[in-house]
C-alpha cells in the first residue's frame, strides 16, 4: 500500500492487500454502482475504482475551475458543494453523503463549476472520467446507471428551484429535514434521529433564508413539538406534521 499526504488529503493506491473496499466487495455499491450485475462484472467494474482518497473536514475534494478527471463516489463522510456568488459570498448548492457521487458538474465543460467541501473527515473512491466512460460502452447497464444519476441530479436541482421559489420558511425546512432522513433511511439509519452536519448558516445559504429566520424556524417547530433539537442532533417527533407542511397544508405557527 502506498500513500501520500497533499494538501491535507490522503491518497491511498488500491492494491490486491485493499481491493477488499473496492465495488465488488463495498456495502454502499447498491446505492453508487448499477444494480443487477453478476460477481465476475463487479469484478471487472473494480478496475474504475482508481484509488481512495482521504479528505479532512474543512478541505476541498475540488475547486471550482478545476479539470474534471474524475467522479468521486463518497464511501464515509459528509461533503457541500458552493459556488461564490457575485459579491464573494459563498452559495451552497447541495449537501451530498456516503453513497452518492460528486464531480457529475464537471462533465459538460471539462471543469468544475463549484467547490466540493468536506464538513467531516471523508473518503472517496475516485473513478477516472475516461474509464466509466469506456466501460459504459462495454457495459449497457452501467451507462444507464451513469444516465441515471445525471438525470437525478437534474430533477435535484429543478426541486431546489421550485423550493427556492415558491415555499413559505416552514415548507422549505421541513423539506429539507425529510429530504435528509429519507436519504439517510435508505443507508440504514434512522427516520427519526439525525445529526446535521452542516451549520444553520449553510442551511439557510441552500435554502435562500437568511441565518436568524432558519434559527427561528427550527425553535418553532421546536416549540410545536414536532422535533427536538440538542444543538446539532435533531430528533423528528412528528414526521406527519412536517409532511403536512411541506405540503403547505399545515403551519405551526
Amino acid at each position: 500500500m502506498q500513500a501520500h499526504q497533499a494538501h491535507g488529503e490522503a491518497v491511498t493506491s488500491l492494491t490486491p492487500a485493499t481491493i477488499k473496499v473496492a465495488c465488488s466487495n463495498c456495502n454502499l455499491r447498491e446505492l453508487c454502482m448499477p444494480v443487477g450485475m453478476d460477481a465476475d462484472d463487479l469484478q471487472r467494474l473494480d478496475v474504475l475504482v482508481a484509488n481512495r482518497r482521504k479528505v479532512l473536514r474543512g478541505d476541498r475534494l475540488f475547486h471550482a475551475g478545476d479539470t474534471f478527471t474524475s467522479l468521486y463516489a463518497i464511501r464515509t463522510g459528509f461533503f457541500k458543494t458552493s459556488v461564490a456568488s457575485e459579491d464573494g459570498r459563498e452559495q451552497v448548492t447541495g449537501f451530498q453523503m456516503a453513497g452518492e457521487i460528486l464531480g457529475l458538474d464537471g462533465i459538460v465543460h471539462d471543469r468544475h463549476d463549484c467547490d466540493a467541501i468536506a464538513l467531516e473527515d471523508a473518503e472517496v473512491c475516485v473513478m477516472p472520467f475516461v474509464q466509466v466512460e469506456s466501460l459504459s460502452r462495454e457495459f449497457p447497464v452501467l451507462q444507464r446507471h451513469v444516465h441515471k444519476i445525471m438525470s437525478r441530479e437534474i430533477v435535484r436541482e429543478n426541486g431546489v428551484m421550485l423550493l427556492l421559489g415558491n415555499m413559505r420558511a416552514e415548507e422549505r425546512l421541513a423539506a429539507f429535514l425529510l429530504n435528509l432522513t429519507q436519504r439517510l433511511s435508505v443507508r440504514g439509519f434512522s427516520r427519526s434521529q439525525l445529526v446535521l452536519r452542516m451549520t444553520r448558516e449553510e442551511i439557510g445559504s441552500y435554502l435562500g433564508l437568511k441565518l436568524e429566520t432558519v434559527s427561528r424556524t427550527f425553535s418553532r417547530f421546536s416549540e410545536a413539538g414536532i422535533i427536538e433539537v440538542k444543538q446539532r442532533q435533531v430528533k423528528i417527533l412528528q414526521p406527519d406534521m412536517l409532511n403536512q407542511i411541506f405540503n403547505g397544508a399545515a403551519s405551526c405557527g
